[in-house]
Order: structure tokens, then C-alpha cells, then sequence
């Protein structure tokens, strides 16, 4: 028995081996340094394997068939390099990752297209923006626009350049990862160029990043997850478009990613987390309140209790609803000091309230509650009152950072449990709610800027008109 565990033991590590795949390879700048192989998943990266490198250079990374996708090499510079993880073994030879020009793939390859396209197709996309330039110029001044030759001479090059990129990828092996990744990435990579050199391609760049389906693993594994998303919402929000037709368009995409998104909960999820944030990061409260109620109108899928607490507050105090009441009873504070005239919202007489969730140990709030402070006399002017609800569980913590607002502050010690914070779901710090004088959610800001902003252009703008 003993003898045939060995036997087996043996077979197995020697079958493992043959099918083991590696990074190989000799960089001759970073004998004796540390090495490390990531993969990516989704919006995180993984460590797949890592090694010293020996005194000549040399050095190999092991990876497996799960780590199918993109990797990326990384040294104590910090300065990555990506690889395909295709399942072939991959031998680079060079100086230092860091040094691209010194680098040179003498097996693997997919990698050895990857290499070539990275250094070809950024040229080329160079070129025929500058093409583009030429060609307007050629089209729109008079000085030039009789010129037929030229301009002809123009749109030929343009048309050679972009067959010629057309071409590599159509010459790439059907069945690799490789023919499925480099046109992802020329879309991903290709997104500012457009914009500012050949806006007339963003509709169908657009159109191309509806096409992409997020539960595909190849997208999942590649990198470009986060990029994909960040990307295509950039362009729509830089398209030139008025903010209302830029809204109608986000609408359309994110209805194009629910398509799939909806039969796969763990990728609905992380891309619906991530996006919201993206668009409440941009201010984009309106394409962020589309898509909470999108998602939670979706029964078919099941999301994450705090995505879900996050979402719904899009649905309870979307703007247009009215604001729960709060009644404070003799708790609330005005300049650091207890007081008992202020015990509800009901009883403030300001055409409008800021109401403002915070917290002594919340960083972003440190941050911005100075500039809350700064403002404060302004906004009171124009008929804007503050209310902050710390979430502070020490009242000495809470008395201590209230002392200097000139403004009521309330707290319960209790959190997140705070009924006062799970009426008008609070999921994080701080958190800005603008009401009127019936307590109708006006404006739900990120930040004291945009609050600012809003001042400066409705009230400042109202009193000079």
C-alpha cells in the first residue's frame, strides 16, 4: 500500500508538472530582487505566484488554468507588466519590466501578438488622429478647402491606417484570447482620443460598448472590467451632449448591461456597486437614481444587503419625495451648547435645510466640515439652515467635534441603528440631503462644493436677478 501511494504521489507531481504553464524569462536588472505574477478578478487583483530572481537574471512564475485571462509582472518598481495567461508558457528577455524598450518576448505566442499590437497600434492611432486634425483644416478653411489633391491624399491615409489596424486583428487565431482582448482594449484605450480628436466616431464607440456583456469571464479576467465601465460612462458624459440627452443615454447603457447582468447576481452586484458609486462620485444623481430603481425593479436577481440598503435609498428619498420629520426633543445642540427651542424640523421657518449625516471618526468628514462651517453664514443669509445628525456612539466625541458649529447638531449614540439615520437610509458618511420649507428632498449633494454651487447659481443668481 505504502509503495503505491508513492507511486501515485509520484505520477501525480510528475503529470502536474507537464501541465503546469510558467513566466520565464531573463531581466538582468533585477538579480536578487523580488518578482510577483498577478491575475485579475473582476474589479480585484490576485497573487498567482512569485520568486527571487536569481544573480543572472533569471526567474520563473508558475500559473494554471484558472488563472486564464490577463496577469500582470511586478517588481519592487512597481511599474507592471501585462501578459496573456493563455495556457501557453511565456519567456521574456530584457533589462528591468520598467524598461519596455529593452524587453523582447521570445516565447509565448499570443504574447508575442500582444507585444507587437501595444507597440504598433498606439502609433497608429497618433497618426490618423493627426490625419483627422489635417483633414478638417483641409475641409473647413478656406485657405485650404479648394485643394481636392490634398484632401483626397487625406482620406486615403486615413482609410489605409485604419485597415491596416483592422487587418492584424483579423489575422489573429479565432479560438485565442488574445483575438477577443486586443479589440476590447483598443476600445477601452481609444475612449479620450476619440472625444477630443474624432468625435464623430463616439456614437459608435458608444454603441460598441453596449455590445459588451459583463458576465463574460474573458472580460472578467482580462483587466478591463473596471476600465470597460469607467470608460464608457466617461464618453457619454463627455459626448458634447446637453445633460439631459447625456442622462437619456446613460439610461440607454445601463438597460444594454442589465441585459446579462441580471441572470448573474455575483457580477450584477459588483458592477452595480461600483458603477453607482461612479455616478454619485460625478455628481450623476440622476443616472444613479435610474439605475437603484432599475436593479431593484429586477426580480430575478438577489443583491447584498448593503447594496440593497444603498439602492433603496435612491427609491425612498429620490428627489420630489418629502423627508421624513426628526424630532430631536431637548437633545439638540447650537453652538456646542444643549438647548430646548429646536426639537423637530417642523420647527425651523428657512425656505430650505441641509441636513447632514456625520461622524467625528468619518475622514471624508473631517475633510469637508470645515467647509461646511466656512459657508455657513452665507448660506444662513440666503435662507439656507444646517442640521447635522452625528453617528458618533461617545457623546464626548460628538460634544467635542460640535463645539465650534455655529449650526443645531443632534445625536443618539447609536449609529447606524440611529432611527434618525435609518429613516433617511444612511448607508455612509457624510450624507447630504437639501430640503424646502415642506420638506421635499431638492437636491441629494456629494459634496459641500456642489452644495455651494447650488446656492451660487439658484439664491446668489435669484437675489441679482
Amino acid at each position: 500500500m505504502k509503495t503505491f501511494l508513492t507511486i501515485f504521489i509520484s505520477c501525480f507531481v510528475f503529470c502536474s508538472s507537464l501541465n503546469a504553464q510558467s513566466v520565464s524569462g531573463n531581466l538582468t536588472l533585477l538579480a536578487n530582487q523580488e518578482i510577483e505574477l498577478e491575475g485579475f478578478s473582476g474589479l480585484k487583483t490576485y497573487p498567482i505566484s512569485s520568486t527571487k530572481v536569481d544573480e543572472a537574471g533569471g526567474f520563473k512564475l508558475p500559473y494554471s488554468k484558472v488563472d486564464y485571462g490577463v496577469g500582470y509582472l511586478m517588481s519592487a518598481d512597481k511599474k507592471p507588466l501585462f501578459v496573456i495567461l493563455n495556457g501557453e508558457d511565456i519567456e521574456i528577455l530584457g533589462e528591468a519590466l520598467s524598461y519596455t524598450e529593452t524587453l523582447n518576448i521570445t516565447k509565448g505566442q499570443e504574447n508575442q501578438y500582444f507585444e507587437q499590437f501595444a507597440k504598433e497600434h498606439p502609433k497608429r492611432e497618433q497618426a490618423l488622429s493627426a490625419w483627422v486634425y489635417l483633414e478638417k483644416i483641409y475641409t473647413s478653411d478656406s485657405l485650404f478647402a479648394f485643394q481636392e489633391a490634398p484632401n483626397q491624399a487625406i482620406h486615403k491615409e486615413k482609410q489605409r491606417i485604419k485597415a491596416e489596424d483592422a487587418l492584424f486583428l483579423s489575422k489573429l487565431p479565432k479560438d485565442s484570447y488574445v483575438s477577443w482582448f486586443l479589440p476590447a482594449r483598443k476600445l477601452v484605450s481609444s475612449v479620450s482620443t476619440i472625444a477630443q480628436y474624432r468625435p464623430k466616431e463616439i456614437p459608435a464607440t458608444i454603441s460598441a460598448f453596449r455590445e459588451i456583456d459583463y458576465t463574460d469571464n474573458r472580460l472578467y479576467k482580462s483587466g478591463l472590467f473596471k476600465d470597460a465601465i469607467e470608460s464608457h460612462f466617461w464618453l457619454l458624459e463627455n459626448s458634447g451632449k446637453p445633460l439631459d440627452s447625456v442622462f437619456i443615454e446613460m439610461q440607454f447603457s445601463i438597460d444594454a448591461m442589465m441585459i446579462n447582468l441580471v441572470q448573474d447576481d455575483k457580477k450584477l452586484n459588483e458592477v452595480t456597486t461600483y458603477l453607482f458609486d461612479l455616478l454619485e462620485r460625478h455628481s450623476l444623481s440622476q443616472a444613479a437614481e435610474y439605475l437603484a430603481l432599475k436593479v431593484l425593479n429586477e426580480t430575478s436577481c438577489t443583491l447584498d444587503n448593503d447594496l440593497a440598503k444603498q439602492l433603496e435609498s435612491y427609491r425612498a428619498m429620490k428627489k420630489g419625495n418629502i423627508a421624513p420629520n426628526i424630532n430631536f426633543g431637548n437633545s439638540a445642540y447650537l453652538n456646542g451648547v444643549k438647548q430646548t427651542i429646536f426639537n423637530s424640523l417642523t420647527n425651523l421657518t428657512t425656505p430650505y435645510t441641509l441636513v447632514v449625516f456625520g461622524a467625528s471618526w468619518c475622514p471624508k468628514c473631517v475633510e469637508e466640515m470645515p467647509k461646511l462651517t466656512d459657508n455657513y453664514v452665507k448660506w444662513r443669509n440666503l435662507g439656507v439652515e444646517v442640521v447635522y445628525i452625528s453617528l458618533d456612539t461617545e457623546q464626548e466625541d460628538f460634544e467635542k467635534s460640535v463645539s465650534s458649529y455655529p449650526f443645531f447638531a443632534y445625536c443618539d449614540y447609536k449609529k447606524w441603528d440611529s432611527k434618525v439615520a435609518q429613516d433617511y437610509y444612511v448607508f455612509g458618511t457624510p450624507t447630504f440631503y437639501l430640503l424646502d420649507n415642506k420638506r421635499e428632498i431638492l437636491l441629494r449633494p456629494t459634496s459641500i462644493n456642489q452644495i455651494d454651487a447650488w446656492v451660487d447659481w439658484y439664491l446668489v443668481g435669484k437675489d441679482k436677478n
